[in-house]
């Protein structure tokens, strides 16, 4: 018989693997029991975040300060004033409190294997983050008439890649006078010019 080839790895992963060999930190996570659907929109809100800020957030999520707006996966997703913040259709937003502890912990992760690579731990952000579907796991269900249904979860994977950036630095204020558009200089002429 012959064997079947290994599927090539995912091309996105590998090239930022490589790109940020130096400059940055891996942490990837597998077969986590939490729901795929919740941890990817944790994993969008936090994408381009620095790793404080993205803890943070996180941490507000679990005590329900800040919210996590659904954007893709949004069935039966309830309305929150918390989500008005956030550019989302219908104001749709959720405390995942299990997903975001989750990211959370991989997070500090890759701050110990940046700590242990001698990466300046306050300049990391979350350049790459990825979350796949697991395998799911079966359950059963009793049902009426001595029936049994299915009773499935939705485990998945979370890989993330931190790299370390340039410090912020502050706008300078200009004191250059900002550009008019030539209907409003018209406007302050003619004002000007009746007075």
């Amino acid at each position: 018989r012959a064997r079947r080839r290994k599927p090539e790895p995912e091309l996105d992963w590998e090239e930022a693997v490589v790109s940020t060999q130096s400059t940055g930190v891996k942490a990837r996570g597998f077969h986590l029991r939490t729901h795929f659907k919740t941890s990817r929109e944790v994993a969008q809100a936090i994408k381009g975040m620095h790793l404080r800020k993205a803890q943070k957030y996180l941490k507000d999520v679990v005590a329900k300060k800040q919210i996590i707006p659904m954007r893709r996966f949004m069935g039966g997703v309830g309305r929150h004033a918390q989500a008005k913040a956030f550019n989302t259709s219908g104001s749709l937003g959720a405390w995942p409190k299990k997903s975001a502890t989750i990211v959370l912990d991989l997070l500090k992760n890759a701050e110990s294997n940046a700590e242990v690579k001698g990466l300046e731990v306050d300049s990391l952000v979350v350049e790459y983050i990825q979350v796949n579907r697991a395998p799911q796991m079966r359950r059963r269900t009793y049902r009426a008439h001595g029936r049994i249904n299915p009773f499935m979860c939705s485990p998945c994977h979370i890989e993330m890649i931190l790299t370390e950036t340039e410090s912020i630095v502050a706008k300078e204020d200009d004191d250059a006078p900002k550009k008019k558009s030539k209907k409003k200089e018209a406007r302050a002429r003619a004002r000007l010019g009746a007075e």
